[in-house]
């Protein structure tokens, strides 16, 4: 007579894991885009350059929507002279302080004022001044490498928000008569 025996064992886990918290972010950035015409509105070069949101446009952002502190919409466009081999930017910039580039003053008048649209309701969300560019007429020859937003129409006693160098090709080179327009487009994106 055989006698089979089995043996049978069984196991079973589960794991259960519970998310505590949502982690998202938020993007931001902008740029700038430059056409250059002649003297009898001829178009020459349009050059764009991305920005760099610098630390105090950072902290300016964060202040005025969080903490709700004093705001004021008065946003200017300058011009980045081509001063040395290459134009560098770094988070710390200041409009007071900016190692890596100086600013261009070679047209008349003082820095254009920034006129944004509405922001747009997408992600990302999009603002810019492209129904009213800001236009600078250039009063002598120079090299242009990029431009840069900031909060005063002179002067170096206000907020720098954010500065750009022109991609490839580079700088741009300008000549008494020719007029710049710039556009600034500003995107907010959730990550």
């Amino acid at each position: 007579m055989t006698i089979e025996k089995s043996k049978s064992s069984e196991t079973v886990s589960a794991n259960t894991e519970r998310k505590t918290g949502f982690a998202e972010g938020a993007s931001g950035g902008g740029v700038f885009t430059v056409t250059c015409y002649d003297s009898e509105g001829n178009q020459k070069w349009v050059d764009m350059g991305s920005n760099l949101v610098v630390n105090t446009g950072l902290q300016d952002m964060n202040t005025k929507y969080f903490k709700g502190s004093t705001y004021t919409a008065a946003w200017y466009i300058g011009l980045i002279n081509n001063t040395s081999a290459s134009t560098t930017f770094s988070g710390g910039d200041t409009l007071a302080s900016h190692v890596g580039w100086d600013e261009n003053a070679s047209y008349s008048g003082t820095r254009p004022q920034v006129t944004f649209g509405n922001a747009t309701l997408a992600d990302p969300s999009n603002i810019n001044n492209a129904a009213s560019l800001a236009t600078f007429t250039m009063t002598a020859n120079a090299t242009i490498s990029g431009a840069f937003l900031c909060n005063v129409p002179t002067g170096t006693s206000g907020l720098l928000f954010s500065a750009a160098d022109f991609q490839a090709p580079g700088d741009r080179t300008v000549v008494t008569g020719d007029v710049l327009n710039v556009t600034y487009s500003f995107n907010l994106d959730a990550t």
